[in-house]
């Protein structure tokens, strides 16, 4: 009796719990993360899926760094976001670093389909690697083009950094140590749109940035070049769940016309237009859509 009183209690549990749980979207739901680029791509996703399929797309952007988006795509929350190789592979994965993009693409591939059930679609085109950007003045004042010339400065340098950049694998831990970098007390951490207007207002000398922000060549900045190949390939890659493209298959349509499509300058066009321009995503990625013929 105690045992038979026992179960239908474990399935009065379970059934509430289910009969609780949000029901699931009868639309795409496409994530993004917390910066402009992501917000662009997450909108070009979503435009490209509604104009392929007819379908409404719902957008859930700025879902903080990596790990949050990632954590909402696995539990179903969103159906796809756009990732970045290394990061997936070292940051989300847990993968050792490599430095060859086909061999990471193929890696990040097969542990979120066996994993996750998730695909890993074509590269949309481009690379958004982390750079290490100071002021142009100092640049050509010391001068400095490489970040092997630049440990040599970095005592006298106050850095900036992201959230994510000053603890994750790929980060500033494992930059300091391939390049000797050491500096001027500890890192000072901020939201990524603050890190320019820090180093412009001379708060910081260094920051860690992204290779296609607009600001870099607006600023007249300089992107050290990464000469001792520390990061991994960062290839821009949409993440979506297979029970979607099962639900949704005009979605695999839409990821197919993007593939390869978009190329740096690209980017950093859109991202300058919403950041120094203060356009409207969703307005400038139709521009965008319109001009290049999607």
């Amino acid at each position: 009796m105690i045992r038979s009183v026992s179960l239908r209690c474990t399935l009065a549990l379970c059934l509430s719990l289910v009969g609780c749980s949000p029901p699931r979207p009868n639309h795409p739901v496409i994530g993004a993360k917390n910066f402009t680029e992501q917000v662009i791509l997450g909108e070009l996703l979503a435009q490209e899926i509604e104009a392929k399929s007819g379908l409404h797309v719902e957008r859930r952007f700025y879902l903080a760094g990596s790990y949050i988006s990632n954590q909402a795509l696995v539990a179903g929350r969103i159906d796809a976001y756009v990732e970045y190789t290394g990061t997936a592979l070292t940051a989300i994965l847990k993968q050792p670093a490599d430095r060859n993009p086909r061999s990471v693409l193929d890696t990040i591939r097969r542990i979120y389909a066996t994993r996750y059930g998730i695909t890993v679609a074509e590269p949309l085109g481009f690379e958004n690697t982390f750079a290490m950007v100071i002021r142009g003045d100092d640049a050509r004042r010391l001068p400095l083009s490489t970040l092997s010339q630049a440990a040599t400065y970095a005592p006298q340098w106050r850095l900036g950094v992201g959230y994510e950049f000053e603890q994750r694998p790929d980060g500033l831990p494992g930059l300091s140590t391939a390049y000797n970098l050491h500096f001027n007390g500890a890192p000072r951490t901020m939201d990524l749109g603050l890190l320019y207007r820090a180093l412009n207002s001379h708060q910081v000398d260094m920051i860690a940035a992204n290779s296609t922000d607009g600001p870099i060549q607006a600023f007249g900045l300089v992107a050290l070049e990464d000469d001792r190949h520390y990061f991994p390939p960062y290839d821009a890659v949409p993440l979506v769940r297979d029970d979607a493209l099962r639900r949704w298959p005009q979605i695999s349509t839409a990821l197919h016309a993007l593939a390869g499509k978009i190329n740096a300058d690209d980017m950093r066009g859109m991202n300058e237009a919403v950041d120094g321009q203060h356009r409207n995503p969703a307005d400038v990625v139709r521009e965008y859509r319109l001009k290049h013929n999607f």
